[in-house]
């Protein structure tokens, strides 16, 4: 799997966690945590693509999404918190 379909697989699966919880709490605006390995600079084409995705579904960052966006800085201790 590369690196992409790693990142997205795991996006998805944090933001259907966090619907089902949304769920319960309908006012609130639903919210993803994205920890990319890299640097903010180096995974432009993969947060254009993640957003795109997004977009495809409905959702608007700002809108009807929050993305709380961190970037590991290529520190491992920082991929497995």
């Amino acid at each position: 799997m590369t690196n992409k379909m790693t990142v997205l697989t795991l996006c998805a699966l944090l933001f259907a966690l966090g619907f089902s919880a949304e769920a319960q709490q309908p006012k609130k605006i639903p919210r993803i945590g994205a920890l990319f390995p890299g640097y903010p600079a180096t995974y432009s084409p993969r947060t254009t693509a993640f957003l795109q995705g997004l977009q495809e579904l409905g959702y608007v960052e700002g809108k009807n999404i929050m993305i709380e966006w961190r970037w590991a800085e290529d520190k491992a201790e920082k991929h497995h918190h």
